[in-house]
C-alpha cells in the first residue's frame, strides 16, 4: 500500500461529556493525550491532519495541520467529510484518509503497520480495525470515493459510524494483539487512572 496516497487524520471534535473537560489535552505521566497518537502515526505520512473546533494544544511538526469541522455537531463522520474536504480545497493528491481517535495512549505503530499489510485495497472503500471481535470504528481507511455520499447521507441526519459504515459496506481487519489492549480508550476520569497504572507497570 501507498503511504504517499493516504492522509493522516486525528478526530479530536468529541464534546468529552463523560470526561468533563477536553480529554485530548490531560497530562497522562507528563505527556498530554493527543500526543500519544500523533507521535506513533506523525513519521508514517506524508501529513497529518487534526480536525477539532477547539483551540488546543499538541505536538510542534511542520507536518501537522489543524481544521475545524465544516459544521459542527455531525459527530466524527462530520469530521471525516471534513478532512476529504480539505483535501479537495487544497487540491491534495490523496486518494485515502486513515482516521484515529486522540484518547488512545497505547495504540502503536505496530498495530497500524498490521492492519495496513493485511488490506486488500481493491476489495473495498472503506475497511476498519477489529480487536478480539470488537470493531473499532474511529479506527478507519477511507476512500475519498465516498465523499458524496457521506455529505448526502450527512444532510440527511445519519450520524453514527457504525450504521452509516455498515450502510455502505465495510470491511473488518483482524489485528492481534498481545499485553495490554492498545484501543484501550479513555472516556472518564476513572480510565485516565487505569492508563497510569498501566503505564506505571509497564
Amino acid at each position: 500500500m501507498d503511504l504517499n496516497n493516504i492522509l493522516g487524520v486525528v478526530l479530536a471534535g468529541g464534546k468529552s461529556q463523560r470526561f468533563g473537560q477536553d480529554k485530548s489535552q490531560v497530562k497522562l505521566k507528563g505527556k498530554i493525550l493527543i500526543d500519544y497518537i500523533l507521535s506513533e502515526i506523525i513519521d508514517e505520512f506524508n501529513e497529518t491532519l487534526i480536525v477539532t473546533n477547539k483551540t488546543i494544544n499538541f505536538m510542534e511538526s511542520e507536518k501537522i495541520t489543524i481544521i475545524k469541522d465544516f459544521k459542527e455537531g455531525l459527530g466524527p463522520l462530520g469530521g471525516v467529510l471534513s478532512a476529504m474536504k480539505w483535501i479537495k480545497k487544497n487540491d491534495k493528491k490523496y486518494s485515502w484518509i486513515s482516521t484515529f481517535p486522540s484518547d488512545t495512549p497505547f495504540f502503536t505503530k505496530k498495530e497500524l503497520k498490521n492492519f495496513y499489510k493485511s488490506i486488500q485495497i481493491e476489495k473495498n472503500k472503506l475497511f476498519f480495525i477489529k480487536n478480539n471481535k470488537t470493531r473499532h470504528n474511529i479506527f478507519g481507511l477511507w476512500s475519498l470515493e465516498l465523499m458524496d455520499q457521506l455529505e448526502s447521507d450527512l444532510l440527511k441526519g445519519e450520524r453514527k459510524v457504525e450504521f452509516w459504515a455498515n450502510s455502505i459496506g465495510v470491511s473488518t481487519i483482524n489485528v492481534e494483539c498481545q499485553n495490554f489492549d492498545p484501543f484501550f480508550n479513555i472516556n472518564t476520569k476513572e480510565d485516565l487512572e487505569k492508563a497510569k497504572e498501566i503505564l506505571n507497570n509497564d
